[in-house]
């Protein structure tokens, strides 16, 4: 296979609005790592970077957020990642584009990585590389880094003006990166004013949070939500995370925010840890104020109305990995219905397995257990909603895929992410004869179709109509694609109301 690569003193160089970079150009596709988009100090909101003399190089990723969750190298064959230098001063992207003209106006595609609002980065999946989406389907690809957990979200708005949105300032960063992205990616062949944000998991909320936030208006002009549309239970359930702070200063034995700013960063980390008691995940997260004051699921903005949504879960999300069955592709169809009726009881069993067969006919019984019903309800709950309220395109999807590992498992979630960037080349478990090259055609081209126009449709798929009042369609992305309309509605309420049951017994009493 031919190749090219360029990397001089002189080229490749592009002129920022606050200086000039130079990156390198591999196989067509200019690529610039760890591109600083601002500059915030602990708790602060993020400023524009320093103008600079020179050109700074931009061949290295750049530093990640500290992470809440430790580095583990487990599930690396469903979820390939890699391990990251970590600082504060982690507020950088990258970019890949098949063009510097800048004229050429290509589609822009920003991704907010997952990890909730407190782990994760712009680096550490393998599949998050925007090399060969830039290169085979000529958008321009934009990958962020932002504060997360405790320096992210902690509020300490109490001790300074300085510190007024600090319970933001992990989506504040994105706001700032979308205001780099606006400023200069027409200097690296991007259009500004053709800028679509995706994301997944806690990505996928980031996205619906900057849908909902004034400063981010105009800022892009698409949304993709990827397993990742639920309301942030810290917004929904806390006024604010104050207390922590009030914690955290009293176990140091000061009521002085100083005494927080003087801690090392894992020290910090640490502490606000010990003060909660164990991972925070729930009480990091974007909080309601005068900066960002409404949550998606009690009604959009009219900006939000104006923007097109993709938007969409996975078959079994977090279920797939929370129960198994070992050689079931060996088991007959009543075995397999037995392992349910075990599980939900005959009757039950019978009636969510009849809902099941209906929604999924080319599914076997074992699925029905892991199906999701927690990211497919509020997806439908944004969906019914945007139905209602004049909202502009809505297009929903189901990833449905059982891959050939472990006699079977329904797609998880981040599964869908390899086919999205066209990168199974770097996830062995999505590499199924012809069918992983088939799934990895028809999920980019959605994509970046989506991203150029706002129309998802292509030639690889059956025609898919958005998501209205009394046609909700959902393209069900399987072996064979299908758009279904209403086809699970029922059959999600049941296995939620059927979980409940197990989990609550003592309500049935």
């Amino acid at each position: 296979m031919a190749t090219d690569f360029l990397c001089t003193s002189t080229e490749p160089v592009v002129a920022t609005k606050a200086g000039k970079l130079r990156g390198f150009r591999f196989n067509g596709i200019y690529t610039f790592y760890g591109v600083d988009y601002a500059k915030a100090e602990r708790f602060k909101q993020p400023v524009p970077v320093a103008p600079w003399e020179g050109v700074k190089d931009a061949l290295s990723y750049g530093y990640i957020a500290y992470p809440e969750s430790p580095d583990s190298p487990n599930g690396d064959l469903f979820v390939p990642h890699r391990f990251w230098p970590k600082s504060e001063d982690c507020l950088n992207l990258n970019v890949w584009t098949p063009t510097l003209d800048s004229n050429a106006k290509k589609a822009v595609m920003v991704w907010f990585h997952g990890g909730g609002f407190s782990s994760g980065s712009a680096v550490e999946m393998l599949a998050y590389d925007g090399h060969n989406l830039a290169a085979d389907k000529d958008v321009v690809m934009v990958t962020v880094n932002h504060r997360l957990n405790v320096f992210g979200f902690l509020d300490v708005s109490a001790y300074g003006p300085e510190y007024a949105n600090s319970q933001n300032a992990g989506i504040a960063d994105l706001v700032a990166s979308l205001q780099w992205v606006h400023d200069n990616i027409a200097a690296f062949g991007g259009d500004p004013e053709n800028v679509t944000i995706f994301g997944q998991s806690g990505g996928g909320m980031k996205v619906s949070s900057l849908m909902q936030i004034k400063a981010a208006e105009g800022l892009f002009q698409k949304a993709i939500i990827m397993s990742g549309s639920g309301p942030n239970e810290a917004s929904l359930s806390y006024a604010s995370n104050a207390p922590i702070a009030e914690k955290m200063l009293k176990e140091l034995g000061s009521d002085n925010i100083q005494a927080l700013l003087d801690l090392e960063p894992l020290e910090l980390q640490a502490l606000a840890k010990k003060v909660i008691g164990g991972r925070g995940g729930r009480y990091w997260g974007p909080l309601e104020n005068d900066w960002f004051d409404h949550i998606i699921f009690r009604g959009s903005t009219e900006n939000a109305k104006k923007i097109p949504l993709l938007i969409g879960t996975c078959i079994g999300e977090m279920g797939t990995f929370r129960f198994s069955v070992k050689n079931r592709q060996n088991l007959t169809k009543e075995e397999k219905e037995a392992v349910v009726f075990e599980k939900f009881g005959e009757e039950k069993g019978r009636e969510l397995l009849d809902l099941f067969y209906k929604a999924y006919p080319d599914h076997d019984a074992i699925d029905s257990i892991i199906l999701d019903d927690g990211s497919r309800e509020t997806t439908r709950m944004m969906l019914d909603l945007r139905a209602g309220d004049g909202s502009c395109a809505s297009y929903n999807y189901v990833f449905a895929y059982d891959f050939p590992v472990d006699d079977g498992k329904a797609a998880w979630h981040c599964s869908d992410i390899p086919f999205i960037f066209r990168n199974i080349d770097r996830v062995a478990v999505c590499n199924e004869a012809e069918v992983g090259c088939r799934l990895q055609e028809q999920f980019s081209t959605a994509w970046t179709n989506f991203a150029k126009t706002g129309d998802p449709n292509n030639e690889y798929m059956p025609a898919w109509e958005p998501y209205t009042k009394g046609h909700e369609v959902t393209m069900v992305i399987d072996r064979t694609c299908e758009a279904r309309v209403d086809f699970d509605r029922e059959l999600v309420a049941t296995h939620k109301k059927l979980e409940y049951e197990i989990e609550h017994p003592n309500m049935l009493m």
